[in-house]
């Protein structure tokens, strides 16, 4: 496995609850059931923060939850920097850095796309000095509501012309992507620092 430094964890956070409030079709994007903590327990069945107590808080799409929002592949996602600065270039800089949801917020210098994740990514775990490799990375498709988010009109229709070209700028991995534990299926503890590496198709 042929691994190429890209950066560290900046940011670990899970969704208490579900981040679209309100009914069809004027539900909005509520950010505050977000909490960041300084480690994460990541396995196939979803991601869960682990506080210096030592206590853990499941996220919602965790198998676990008890209002669980899991699908097949959306258990654990990812986000990077540069995506953020993307967005706030074009939305404003009330798109901080984390409010899409993400478990796992990549700081790096580097523009990455589907293709680049083919490989998958590996997290050099410093709690455990063991590796997580993360794989199968799909893009986590924008929701009418977090585009509403980002540009502040929280009444917006769907078939706008606003939230049309909102959706296409969200699209292609800028919102994210959900990516699958390969390697371990007992819990991993990422810590915010931890190593990340490319891993390069053979």
């Amino acid at each position: 496995m042929n691994l190429r430094a890209i950066g560290v964890v900046a940011r670990l956070q899970v969704q208490r609850s579900r981040l679209k409030t309100g009914q069809k079709p004027n539900r909005v994007y509520d950010t505050s059931p977000l909490a960041d903590a300084p480690q994460m327990q990541v396995s196939p069945q979803g991601a869960m923060a682990v506080w210096p107590d030592g206590r853990t808080e499941i996220d919602v799409h965790h198998l676990r939850h008890p209002q669980s929002q899991h699908a097949v592949n959306n258990g654990v996602s990812i986000d990077f920097t540069p995506n953020y600065a993307r967005m706030r270039e074009r939305f404003g800089h009330h798109v901080w850095n984390g409010c899409a949801g993400e478990n796992l917020l990549i700081e790096t210098g580097e523009a990455l796309t589907l293709a680049d994740l083919e490989g998958g990514l590996v997290i050099h775990c410093g709690a455990s000095n063991e590796d997580l490799r993360l794989g199968d990375s799909l893009i986590a498709l924008p929701c009418l509501e977090f585009s509403r988010f980002a540009l502040r009109l929280p009444q917006a229709e769907k078939t706008s012309a606003e939230i049309k070209d909102a959706l296409q700028f969200l699209d292609g991995g800028t919102r994210g992507y959900y990516v699958t534990p390969m390697n371990h299926a007992a819990p991993l503890v990422v810590s915010v620092g931890d190593r990340v590496f490319l891993s390069s198709v053979p």
